[in-house]
């Protein structure tokens, strides 16, 4: 990946709008991931990664922006809530295991990729046999044409997605299912345990045509790809190119003797080592955690980031705060992203036979509505659209049946005055509630 901090931000500029700053920290924070790949050996060993910490009202793109980031670098990457972790001795989930489910996710990536090299191979395989299927099931159509020719035919509508819906019967692996040892731990799958000393159990099922040339692809491609470069990679790739996105972590920045939750500091004395570097051991052998990036975020409404104990603030030296959305914002939120709002509602009306119109001053008014509730109620940052967009367009989505030729509907302000009539009365009483 030889992006360009510059050519990261753009991509991001795609789907987020604003937050430069945090666009700013987590494009250098990459680039600085290739960077270090340049070195030698022995000074990479001495270049770990500058955690992030992201702070801002919900719904401003702090998730969104380490998503979208993981995405265009194709690196092993999850999200999870700081306040699902316990302190070692309690009931729950301790905090490894976030670097289990990482292993987990590379090791998905990785398969996916060796399952994409090995996929022409596999499907010839899977198209030989449901062919020898179909052949047997129609042997009465074949006349006097000879096996290879009727085969070669029946291959060609296959291919050309003719049987897609006919029902076949085939024999499939029946995989063992893993149970899991202790909640919220680590899973054990009790066929496993013998490893290949007992042959695979198979059973009969019966499924579409279409399903049984996936459940073979899959089935022929497993055979085909080494497992233990798969595991070695995936570790690999976990442990030098692994993002953990932590989520919440202001809900455990008070101190422990300031409520009834006696593990919020235990908590983050537990995710110290992880951050500052230590070897999980997994399924598939140990992770050192010495080069994840790990980017943090939160509201910070009640707590600071102050509040956090002082070892684990040392171990995120880039403090990014994002701005709450203006209306100028909301404008550009609602017409500029590939997946803006307005051209998914667009879309989705369009099954229905509704060609969706919004003009420039309806855009304008529903953003306007969108800002003042955030100011006058609790601010949820873009996730506010979604609701305004909702209330609007209620009518037309509840009326909408695809039962009669395409219509034009326009949206202009008019229209969002008259049906967001209640939210504005809503929001012009609560500018004078004290």
């Amino acid at each position: 990946m030889s992006l360009s901090p510059k050519q990261i931000e753009n991509e991001l500029d795609k789907y987020i709008i604003g937050q430069d700053k945090a666009k700013r920290a987590v494009a250098i924070a990459l680039r600085n991931r290739y960077r270090r790949s340049r070195l030698s050996e022995s000074d990479r060993e001495e270049i770990t990664p500058k955690n992030i910490i992201m702070k801002g009202p919900t719904g401003v793109g702090k998730t969104e922006i380490a998503r979208r980031l993981a995405k265009l670098v194709k690196a092993p990457f999850i999200k999870v809530e700081a306040t699902k972790y316990t302190e070692v001795g309690y009931v729950g989930r301790d905090v490894e295991s976030m670097v289990r489910d990482l292993v987990e996710c590379s090791i998905r990536l990785v398969r996916e990729e060796k399952m994409k090299e090995v996929s022409v191979k596999a499907e010839g395989v899977a198209e030989k046999k449901i062919v020898s299927i179909l052949s047997d099931m129609k042997k009465g159509e074949r006349g006097e044409l000879s096996k290879e020719v009727f085969d070669a035919r029946l291959l060609e509508d296959l291919r050309a997605g003719k049987f897609d819906d006919l029902q076949i019967e085939i024999e499939v692996v029946d995989a063992p299912k893993s149970m899991e040892i202790v909640p919220g731990g680590a899973e054990i799958n009790i066929g496993s345990i013998f490893g290949d000393m007992l042959p695979k159990k198979k059973k009969r099922r019966k499924m579409s045509v279409k399903q049984a040339m996936q459940e073979i692809i899959g089935e022929e491609a497993e055979k085909l790809i080494d497992n233990d470069s798969v595991n070695a990679e995936a570790l690999s790739r976990a442990e030098e190119q692994g993002i953990i996105f932590i989520d919440e972590i202001d809900k455990i920045a008070g101190k422990a003797n300031q409520g009834a939750d006696v593990s919020r500091e235990g908590v983050q004395r537990d995710i110290l080592p992880i951050v500052e570097g230590c070897t999980v051991m997994t399924k598939y052998g140990p992770v050192k955690t010495d080069f994840i990036l790990f980017i943090a975020a939160g509201a910070f409404h009640i707590s600071k980031v102050e509040d956090l104990i002082p070892e684990l603030q040392g171990r995120f030296p880039i403090n990014v705060e994002l701005e709450s959305l203006t209306k100028e914002d909301f404008i550009k939120i609602l017409t500029q992203p590939q997946n803006a709002i307005t051209s998914q509602y667009e879309k989705l009306l369009a099954v229905d036979n509704i060609d969706l119109k919004f003009t420039d001053d309806a855009i304008e008014e529903i953003a306007s509505i969108s800002e003042d509730m955030n100011a006058t109620s609790e601010d949820i940052g873009a996730r506010r659209l979604h609701t305004v967009m909702e209330y609007l367009l209620e009518d037309i989505s509840f009326n909408a049946g695809g039962d009669y030729p395409t219509v034009q509907v326009t949206i202009d302000k008019k229209y969002v005055d008259e049906h967001l009539d209640t939210m504005i009365r809503n929001r012009d009483l609560k500018k004078y509630v004290l």
